[in-house]
């Protein structure tokens, strides 16, 4: 686009100043201020150096954490770039100048060239120099034994229905006729400096005036502001918005293959609508655009575990819902569901997503030792996220032959005083409670994720300047390159034919040289033919 709008700015300009040239027109010479902001090498420039900015813009991320960019560039390219407010480049005081550089240089071209383009679409009166036609490679000649006042009557017609205009200059000898269309199309180039204005201004307002946000909604919960990205600031939606239920579907190689959310909007209190989202198809209110970015697992509904008894063998299959209590089969006392955690650190390791319950009734409250079990445990209850690494280090550390069985009855449980002891069960290691040498073991068998969606914030005020500009652009660069100024002139002049025996001539009997010319100020090619086609039609009649 960069190139196409340089393009489009430099021929427009080197058009311009060959008109002013042959109409003895001067620019503002004397100031060189204007000189300045009239040159095409500023134009150029200017844009090439938006090329590269956007170029740096998309090979570094911007908006980021610093934690990320001193890890990504190191501490000293870190400085660098943010003095240069490279991580928030579209926003930086020096693009802006940029986008105002090129905006002044637009206006002020447009406005050194007006004048002289206003005259020649808009003249005074209508003139045309026979003899300049005569002069032109595209031309037909034929001859016509019609009388004048035909001729001069069908070529008329023919200038009038192909040509915006006709004007008629007679002689003793010669009658031509004049035609030309196009004259507006000269004000292509305006169209496409008024398109680019309207992108630039786009550009600033949406960063002046604009923002990008992220806010994470649970299902079931409602937000009424999000989060700047950056420096995570809080920002007002002006409504709230509820995540009505998330779901996710996956290939058969696990990586998603869509997530979809389920928005209501509501205002005053009261639901406006609701509608789902996806990647790629936002919901737009107010100004605001809430994009689908992320997921994640908040919690869980309810979990399937599977209950071991020690003593029998057996194994009880139980669903239970966050909070709830159930009876353990052969008298085993009581199981309290707490909550769901992301998180779980075992001597350094990060367990990950799991379940925390409490025991009350049974014989695990009577063991010794497990008052201080988490004394060497260090529980961070949804702080840790999980990796692959720290599960198979994990596993490793759990089965370890150093390790005592005291060791591994505190990994499992805690004991909460002489009724209760807490329990950790995880997802990803099912023999973990095992080692706690309970009258029961537990193990989660499947259980019902809560996700919360992610969603990018996005206030763009000038995105309709931006759209009108792209709708110009268009019209500007078809009305530039495929539209024309064409003019012709059809000169109808008497043959003098001479006497073979006298050497006389005689006016009379000669008929008349017809002579098509015509030229256009694009389409060299496009207008030789249809002068010959015009040509053709005047021969049949």
């Amino acid at each position: 686009m960069a190139a196409r709008a340089a393009y489009v700015l430099y021929n427009g300009n080197l058009m311009e100043k060959t008109i002013m040239a042959k109409n003895g027109l001067k620019n503002r010479s004397g100031n060189p201020v204007w000189i300045f902001f009239t040159s095409v090498k500023l134009t150029v420039i200017v844009l090439l150096l938006l090329a590269v900015t956007s170029i740096i813009g998309t090979l570094v991320p911007q908006n980021g954490t610093q934690a990320f960019y001193v890890h990504k560039y190191g501490e000293f390219f870190f400085r660098l770039f943010d003095v240069f407010d490279i991580f928030d480049m579209y926003s930086s005081w020096w693009f802006v100048m940029l986008l105002v550089l090129l905006s002044v240089n637009i206006v002020v071209c447009s406005i050194d060239k007006l004048d002289s383009t206003w005259k020649i679409i808009f003249p005074d009166k209508v003139l045309f120099n026979v003899e300049r036609f005569r002069r032109l490679k595209n031309t037909e000649m034929f001859v016509s034994n019609r009388n004048l006042e035909s001729l001069e009557s069908m070529c008329r017609q023919l200038i009038e229905k192909n040509f915006s205009m006709a004007v008629s200059e007679e002689t003793d000898q010669v009658v031509a006729i004049f035609g030309e269309r196009g004259r507006w199309t000269r004000i292509g180039v305006y169209v496409v400096h008024l398109s680019i204005l309207l992108m630039l201004a786009g550009a600033v307002i949406g960063s002046v005036w604009g923002f990008k946000a992220f806010v994470a909604i649970p299902e079931g919960t409602t937000v009424d502001s999000a989060f700047l990205r950056g420096n995570d600031a809080p920002v007002e939606l002006g409504f709230e918005l509820r995540c009505n239920a998330f779901s996710v579907s996956f290939y058969d190689t696990g990586h998603p293959e869509e997530f979809k959310s389920s928005l209501t909007v509501i205002e005053d209190g009261k639901e406006s609508f609701t509608r789902d989202i996806v990647v790629n198809d936002p919901l737009r209110y107010k100004g605001l655009s809430f994009y689908q970015s992320s997921y994640g697992v908040d919690s869980a509904k309810s979990a399937v575990f599977k209950i071991t008894s020690r003593d029998s063998g057996m194994t009880y299959s139980v669903k239970m819902a966050i909070g709830e209590t159930i009876d353990i089969p052969e008298s085993g006392g009581k199981f309290t569901l707490d909550e769901f955690v992301r998180g779980y650190n075992f001597r350094g390791h990060n367990l990950g997503e799991g379940f925390v319950g409490r025991l009350s009734g049974n014989n695990d409250s009577d063991k010794s030792g497990l008052d201080t079990a988490h004394g060497s445990m260090g529980t961070q209850h949804g702080e840790a996220d999980h990796s692959e690494a720290d599960h198979s280090e994990a596993d490793h550390d759990h089965n370890e032959a150093g390790h005592s069985e005291a060791d591994h009855q505190k990994a499992a449980g805690r004991s909460m005083n002489s009724n209760e002891t807490e329990l950790y069960i995880p997802v990803k290691f099912p023999t973990f409670d095992k080692m706690r040498r309970g009258a029961f073991a537990f193990e989660i068998q499947d259980y019902e994720k809560k996700y919360y969606t992610g969603l990018q914030v996005a206030k763009d005020p000038g995105v309709l300047y931006v759209y009108a500009g792209f709708v110009l652009m268009i019209i500007g660069c078809w009305i530039t390159f495929f539209m024309s100024h064409q003019s012709i002139c059809v000169e109808i002049r008497k043959k003098i034919a001479a006497d073979a025996d006298s050497g006389k001539s005689d006016d009379a009997d000669g008929g008349y040289d017809i002579l098509i010319s015509g030229t256009a100020n694009k389409n060299s090619q496009g207008m030789k033919l249809k002068i010959a086609k015009i040509a053709s039609r005047m021969r049949d009649i």
